[in-house]
């Protein structure tokens, strides 16, 4: 996978965490420095583990599914893009917890938040991508959208939040799709 495509991808998985990172800035009346190193270490911390995690358990299967290996990454991401796009249609607004930040809340938002990202790192194990500059981009990119939404949310509402979980959803199918074609006509 390209530097270019390793890019959308962060910015694909990134945007769930940017989604909540919305809602929880919206229902902060002040926001401190404590409200972004927390949000943005909570969910770029996971973005960055779970492809980690997901890449070494397909890599464990890797041998016995390598011929079907750009299948399972289209499918993967498709499956992925398609789940992220009915979420934005659904409307969903913030809930009234949204304005929490303590360990329970945020460990479950981020895990909620990066299982696509658990689901990408087992394609990995199937797709020429160098690991490290993939979770650090993941890592580093889903940081700064989240302390970025946080500011947002907080600004201007929330009315953006289903309009970046659908373009996180058409990236990741367009990258499913990309590797499929890579795979079928250019291997």
């Amino acid at each position: 996978m390209d530097f270019y495509s390793l890019i959308f991808l962060s910015f694909a998985l990134g945007t769930d965490a940017f989604a909540v990172s919305l809602c929880k800035g919206f229902s902060v009346k002040k926001l401190h420095l404590k409200h972004y190193l927390i949000v943005g270490i909570y969910f770029g911390g996971f973005q960055a583990l779970m492809p980690t995690i997901g890449y070494f358990i397909g890599i464990n299967f890797a041998s016995f599914i390598a011929s079907i290996d750009h299948w399972i990454a289209f499918i993967l991401l498709s499956l992925i893009g398609l789940k992220m796009i009915k979420e934005s249609l659904e409307n969903e607004n913030c809930d009234s917890n949204a304005n929490q930040f303590g360990f329970k809340t945020m460990l479950a938002l981020a895990i909620a938040t990066s299982i696509d990202a658990l689901a990408v790192g087992v394609s990995f194990a199937f797709l020429n991508v160098n690991l490290l500059l993939a979770i650090f981009l993941i890592g580093i990119i889903t940081f700064i959208l989240c302390i970025i939404a946080l500011k947002i949310g907080n600004k201007f509402g929330i009315y953006l939040k289903n309009k970046a979980e659908l373009l996180g959803g058409l990236i990741l199918i367009i990258l499913g799709v990309k590797i499929l074609i890579e795979h079928l006509f250019f291997d």
